[in-house]
């Protein structure tokens, strides 16, 4: 089937073969003082990446605790690790723009990927709500975020345009402000009644009831920011950049971070079952954890022919 059927809902009800990841890359760190978040200190940041066998990645990955996680590239391909299992992929399709992002369904067997011209393809139990493909768009897409109840999800463009599908509310947008960077990521609120945008140089814009909890908007980065993670609970954020800083707002609680150590530039972040870490990818596929966060592998090299552009946690 190809990327232009936009309005039929695809579920995958094969179980595909995971993709074995031919590098792992993992990361042990304790947690860190707030102070020593990297871009407001020097000197911080995760330890020396570990090659570790593949095998023991997988040892305390398995069950219903949340360990594991996908990672998609931008052709489609959707790797697997740990507990997450693959319920197929657009890897091999012809699609008209690449993926920019995927996210888990409510209850984890399933998930949407997203393109950046607004096309959605759902698998597993992921309901397909509608898209933006045939829509003209002033800006790419650049991710997708569901609803609390999976029933709905929100699309979100670098110009800051917000799409909702299902039923995700609309509770305003950047489209049509001048922006000083473009936005890279969209947080939903854990009600579901409100978001967050991003843009690359930290700015964060809350709408519906996310509250704000500050920004990195007046900030001289490293480098830009990727994307964005919300507390499990709703009361702060983090986001990471390319370079693989990261900062934390509210509750959000700061574990450490990856930069000097990355392998390639981040292209996502994702917060973890429990709410007290986080796990960044690279575009290579390499895995940083934090926290709580279980490394349970990596698309390492068997992603080489598309770069990993999102993550999300099982």
């Amino acid at each position: 089937m190809r990327a232009t059927k936009r309005g039929i809902a695809r579920r995958a009800g094969r179980r595909g073969t995971k993709l074995a990841a031919a590098a792992v890359v993992a990361v042990s760190v304790g947690a860190v003082s707030l102070g020593a978040q990297v871009g407001f200190f020097q000197g911080a940041g995760a330890a020396t990446p570990a090659v570790t066998p593949s095998a023991a990645a997988h040892l305390g990955c398995s069950g219903v605790d949340g360990e594991g996680y996908w990672q998609v590239s931008a052709s489609g391909g959707v790797f697997t690790n740990g507990a997450a299992e693959f319920y197929g992929s657009e890897g091999g399709a012809s699609l008209n723009k690449p993926i920019v992002g995927i996210a888990p369904s409510v209850d984890g067997r399933g998930y949407w990927l997203v393109a950046s011209d607004g096309g959605v393809f759902s698998f597993g139990d992921a309901p397909f709500e509608g898209s933006a493909g045939a829509t003209h768009l002033n800006a790419p897409i650049v991710g997708i975020v569901p609803t609390p109840d999976g029933q709905g999800y929100w699309l979100v463009g670098a110009d800051g345009g917000v799409f909702a599908y299902g039923d995700a509310s609309f509770y305003g947008s950047e489209g049509g402000t001048k922006l000083n960077d473009p936005i890279v990521g969209l947080a939903a609120t854990k009600d579901g009644r409100g978001y967050w945008l991003v843009a690359a140089d930290g700015g964060v814009f809350a709408f519906g009831d996310a509250p704000f909890y500050g920004s990195l908007g007046a900030t001289t980065l490293n480098a830009p920011i990727a994307g964005i993670a919300p507390a499990r609970n709703g009361n702060g954020y983090v986001l990471a950049a390319r370079d693989g800083g990261v900062f934390t707002f509210g509750v959000s609680a700061f574990y450490g971070s990856a930069t000097g150590k990355t392998d390639a530039p981040v292209t996502g972040v994702a917060g973890t079952f429990f709410g007290s870490g986080y796990t960044l990818t690279t575009s290579a596929g390499s895995v940083y954890n934090f926290g709580d966060s279980s490394f349970c592998g990596v698309a390492g090299s068997a992603s080489t022919n598309s770069p990993i552009v999102g993550l999300a946690f099982y």
